[in-house]
């Protein structure tokens, strides 16, 4: 319930697919695995790919968890030490979009914290390198989601359907 370890990081789930199970991915069991840019805005869509198998190489060392931590969703049938539903999401060019690998990263889940253990003046450097992933669409329905949907701790709802409407039927609907 509470792990330091170095970050090993896939920038989207096709970098997780393609690496994870490379012999040489520099991961050992107190590694913690971080998949970015599969949140409202990043995927599209949040996924249920958050949940993140472990590297084969450990599975066959017995490793059954590590601390994994997404921008993502999961399964209600997922397992393990899993932090889910980062917000600002990575496609926001927050802290969570320029995790490096090696960056030492704290959970304590007693304490309900989780620590990025790198300093003001570089997180703020890497944000000014930080660009956003080039758009998947510039119209059409999945442009109107990316342009409007909130981040996770917000519902992951459309900006634009807050408000007190309210759910009363105005009038006799069938």
């Amino acid at each position: 319930m509470k792990h330091t370890g170095k970050a090993v990081v896939f920038e989207n789930i096709e970098d997780y697919k393609e690496r994870i199970d490379d012999p040489a991915l520099d991961v050992d069991e107190t590694s913690v695995l971080v998949l970015k840019n599969v949140g409202p805005k990043g995927y599209p869509g949040m996924p249920e790919v958050g949940n993140m198998g472990l590297p084969k190489k450990l599975l066959q060392k017995g490793v059954a968890d590590m601390v994994r931590i997404s921008d993502g969703r999961m399964s209600g049938t997922g397992f393990g030490t899993v932090v889910l539903h980062v917000s600002p999401e990575a496609a926001m060019g927050g802290n969570f979009s320029v995790i490096q690998d090696g960056d030492l990263i704290t959970l304590d889940v007693n304490a309900r914290s989780l620590q990025l253990h790198v300093s003001d003046e570089e997180l703020t450097n890497r944000k000014k390198q930080w660009k956003p992933s080039a758009s998947v669409t510039d119209r059409g329905y999945v442009s109107l989601y990316i342009k409007h949907v909130e981040q996770s701790h917000l519902g992951a709802d459309f900006d634009f359907l807050k408000g007190a409407s309210g759910s009363e039927v105005l009038r006799d609907s069938h």
